[in-house]
């Protein structure tokens, strides 16, 4: 398996892996553009050239940060991919000097395994809600907020 940051030529396959979650209310949608305004943010997990998982790391405020748009091919779900993602997006947070990253989910058990613990989306900092205006959910958001300091 190599783990390795996106590129454009992947951002047809992550629109598709992560809609089509999005599509069963597994986890949100994403544009086209979220895609490639962000693309620096992911990292992939491509197995013999296919693109298998997804997950970024978004810059939020000072020393934070959001985990978002994780999504793994249905066919390779509980390998570890997701944890590997998961591992290595805290290891480039380490490396930015992030202290607390968050998530905001519909699969809080995956998180909780990665010592994610649960809390109030009020304990989450105002700048945190600027992307949400865009959502669809907006204002009635259903996410479960997870957090890790690290």
């Amino acid at each position: 398996m190599l783990y390795r940051k996106a590129t454009f030529k992947d951002v047809e396959t992550m629109y598709t892996l992560i809609n089509a979650y999005a599509e069963q209310g597994l986890m949100l949608g994403r544009s086209r553009n979220m895609l490639y305004e962000c693309l620096r943010d992911f990292v992939l997990a491509e197995d013999n050239g296919e693109v298998v998982g997804m997950g970024a790391l978004h810059l939020v405020w000072d020393a934070l940060a959001e985990i978002r748009a994780m999504a793994i091919a249905p066919h390779v779900t509980k390998s570890g991919i997701g944890r590997s993602i998961v591992q290595a997006l805290i290891e480039e947070a380490k490396t930015l000097e992030i202290k607390t990253i968050f998530t905001l989910t519909y699969q809080p058990g995956f998180f909780i395994k990665q010592g994610f613990k649960e809390l109030s989306k009020d304990q989450l900092p105002h700048k945190v809600w600027k992307e949400c205006i865009n959502c669809t959910k907006f204002p009635n958001c259903d996410e479960i907020a997870l957090n890790i300091e690290i």
